[in-house]
């Protein structure tokens, strides 16, 4: 009976062990969700809703605190599907905006369920608690390695306790059989540690369980090699795209106009700057002086305020870092999407009326003190807009000529390259 005793004591303290831990790692994969969920929200949600007031959509803190989960999933999955069904509560949800939701097939149940969590925890309040939440939610590695550091423990506790209940166990059966066992003396937990390394069996499996890990980080850090989301360059003049875009509702094309004609979207001359900070200074806020940013331009330019006149001998370009990148093998063109692929792009973000069509891939750019890489540009990340993006098709040039194209093939007419494009410069010289 004391044997007994001695086993179940051990075996009860090693399961409330085992218990404390599995609560741990809950807990850590709930915080995660949060984080996950706000990297998802910010890719797929917030050209249209805010957490805590009305936008486009509804606040959706209080909106999930509302409805049940279930439905909350396949509302945001497709709506649509919803209301065609006659589901009361999606027709009345369906009344809040004119403009239609993007539905979000290819979002997981757990993924909405991640969305749905950030939504009700909230942003972060505190300075530290942002930053890390945003160096958390630049990819799933901390997450998956938290996963797999979580099974090598489990693992390690379960060796632990069968070998000490199969030890226990043995004991108990040799005493039965009338052999005379010593006491068991207390082993401290160094030596217990030592002994742990001398069996070939834990070895091997702590061996193989540090390679599992070394491999998780390996392999997640070439997952996000080249994935810069977040990345905010200092500038050499901070150029205010709230103060621009946002406050004064000035148009990306006026700055940006080679997005609508060319493949490139081209960074704006200080001629372009000059049209209007030839005469607004900002003097105003900096007691009769001129802004100091405003200065820069003047002197990139060689550019007297006083007198109105260049000195082209001491122009100097300013030097912008390049915030949006893509690999050299890849061809994107910035015109096929803004003009071509201007209203299915629109529909499928759910932009609204008044929000330029670069919203849907630069992000909120109105409300960017300074620019920083919105989305992550990936491959993944383009297939599933091109998977899911439905074309819109009539009174669309583009689409004309090659419908135009198609049916002369039909009639079994000549069709040349050029006449699908095949003149385009950019077909040929990136």
């Amino acid at each position: 009976m004391r044997d007994i005793s001695l086993i179940v004591r051990r075996v009860w303290k090693s399961a409330f062990m085992f218990t404390a831990l599995s609560v741990l790692i809950v807990s850590a994969t709930q915080a995660q969700d949060v984080v996950e969920g706000r990297k998802l929200f910010k890719d797929n949600c917030n050209s249209c809703h805010q957490l805590d007031r009305n936008s486009t959509g509804p606040a959706l803190t209080a909106k999930f605190n509302e409805l049940d989960e279930a439905f909350a999933i396949k509302w945001v999955k497709n709506w649509k599907a919803l209301v065609d069904a006659g589901d009361k509560q999606a027709i009345e949800a369906s009344k809040f905006s004119a403009a239609e939701m993007t539905t979000f097939p290819r979002l997981t149940d757990d993924q909405i369920k991640n969305i749905i969590a950030y939504s009700k925890a909230g942003e972060p309040k505190k300075e530290g608690e942002t930053a890390a939440a945003e160096g958390a939610s630049e990819g799933v590695s901390d997450f998956s390695l938290a996963g797999v550091a979580a099974i090598i423990l489990i693992s390690i506790i379960v060796l632990i306790v069968l070998g000490r209940a199969v030890k226990m166990l043995e004991r108990l059966i040799l005493q039965k059989q009338g052999v005379v066992l010593a006491e068991e003396e207390n082993v401290s937990f160094g030596a217990g540690i030592k002994g742990l390394f001398k069996n070939k069996k834990f070895v091997f499996f702590f061996i193989l369980c540090l390679i599992v890990t070394l491999g998780s980080f390996g392999w997640m850090g070439m997952w996000n090699t080249g994935v810069h989301t977040g990345y905010q360059p200092v500038q050499p003049i901070k150029f205010s795209h709230e103060l621009h875009a946002g406050t004064n509702q000035i148009d990306c094309q006026y700055c940006h106009a080679g997005a609508f004609k060319s493949k490139n979207s081209t960074i704006p001359s200080l001629n372009v700057c000059m049209n209007c900070h030839k005469s607004v200074q900002a003097t105003e806020k900096y007691d009769g002086e001129i802004s100091p940013e405003i200065q820069k331009i003047y002197t990139a330019l060689g550019y007297d305020p006083a007198t109105m006149t260049y000195d082209h001998s001491k122009e100097k370009p300013v030097e912008w870092v390049r915030v949006h990148n893509l690999p050299d093998f890849a061809y994107f063109n910035h015109s096929q999407h803004v003009v071509v692929g201007e209203e299915a792009i629109r529909k499928e973000k759910g932009l609204k009326p008044n929000e330029p069509v670069c919203f849907a891939c630069h992000g909120p750019v109105d409300t960017m003190e300074e620019i920083y890489q919105y989305s992550p540009l990936t491959m993944k990340w383009c297939v599933d807009c091109h998977k899911d993006t439905k074309l819109e098709t009539k009174g669309n040039a583009f689409y004309d000529k090659i419908i135009e194209a198609h049916e002369k093939i039909k009639k079994g007419e000549k069709i040349t390259p050029a006449a699908l494009g095949g003149l385009e410069c950019g077909k040929c010289h990136y």
